[in-house]
């Protein structure tokens, strides 16, 4: 770890909307990373999430549940969860002693699936300010399920969620497309390669895809400033994951790390080889998804714009 007057630790935020995987991924994450070697916690800091695939070394239903904010506030079940999430912070001393005791390993937090927490509620972005100043090096791994690349509305949709997430929370951000072990029961609908929805390059296709529904197409000046949006930042771009793959958790584990710094960090020994693995392009496209591009689409080049 990098040596500070401050001791640093690096975690991973996992976020995204209900269903995306993000409990999945963790459990698959941490597994992948303690077989390499690294010390590893997960930190469930989802108030409703009862039912976890691993062994929570923090759970947050320890101090509040959505159940009881429900209960005792007289809520639902979006409010109950915003409320948690605010408890958590009214006793935030609670939760940063729970993970000093754990300082020396790497941290995965499993978050809430609503999505108005990344993209315009507070909470998890005072959360994030309060892990900063405690000495945590982070970065946000943001989950969409891949079968939104099967409908042009729904991964517009994805591509401004992803973006709002990303400028909201202000951390190093890795957008991952999940479930892409599945992905093969939607392949007939895919109207490009995958590399089109990984890359996010021209979104125009998109939109022309829209005209083909009637009722989309009605809305079209609309649907051409949101694209023109995404495309203007230019910051949204997917990696494919499956959890249930070592070559997609390793990949994204070597995104995750250079987007937060781990794999620079001063007095821990890293090969070379290690180092060349996280290297910004030393991966080529074929190598990145050239086995998802094979298995999803049959058609020609021409076909997969």
């Amino acid at each position: 770890m990098a040596s500070s007057s401050k001791s640093t630790t690096f975690g991973q935020l996992v976020i995204g909307p209900p269903g995306s995987g993000k409990t999945t991924y963790s459990k698959a994450m941490s597994t992948f990373l303690e077989s390499i070697g690294r010390k590893v916690i997960v930190v469930n800091v989802d108030p409703a999430n009862d039912d976890l695939c691993y062994k929570a070394a923090i759970d947050v239903s320890e101090l509040i549940t959505v159940q009881d904010a429900m209960l005792h506030m007289h809520l639902g079940p979006n409010g109950g969860l915003v409320y948690s999430m605010e408890y958590l912070l009214q006793n935030i001393d609670w939760f940063l002693q729970k993970l000093a005791k754990y300082r020396d390993h790497y941290v995965i937090f499993d978050f809430p699936g609503q999505v108005e927490l990344y993209t315009h509620h507070e909470s998890i972005r005072n959360l994030i300010s309060h892990l900063e100043s405690a000495g945590f090096r982070l970065c946000a791994v943001h989950l969409v399920d891949s079968h939104y690349c099967s409908d042009p509305g729904k991964f517009i949709s994805t591509l401004l969620l992803s973006l709002t997430a990303m400028l909201h929370l202000g951390l190093p951000h890795v957008n991952l497309l999940s479930k892409m072990d599945v992905m093969h029961q939607y392949k007939d609908r895919l109207l490009f390669g995958i590399d089109f929805y990984t890359d996010v390059l021209d979104l125009q296709y998109l939109l022309e895809a829209l005209d083909e529904d009637p009722f989309s197409k009605k809305y079209r000046k609309l649907n051409a400033a949101l694209v023109s949006l995404v495309e203007d930042f230019s910051l949204v771009t997917f990696l494919p994951l499956n959890s249930k793959d070592q070559k997609s958790l390793l990949k994204v584990r070597s995104a995750v790390d250079k987007a937060s710094g781990w794999v620079y960090g001063q007095g821990e020994e890293r090969s070379v080889q290690q180092l060349l693995a996280c290297a910004v392009g030393a991966e080529t496209e074929q190598e990145r998804i050239g086995d998802l591009k094979d298995s999803l689409m049959d058609t020609d080049d021409g076909d997969n714009r």
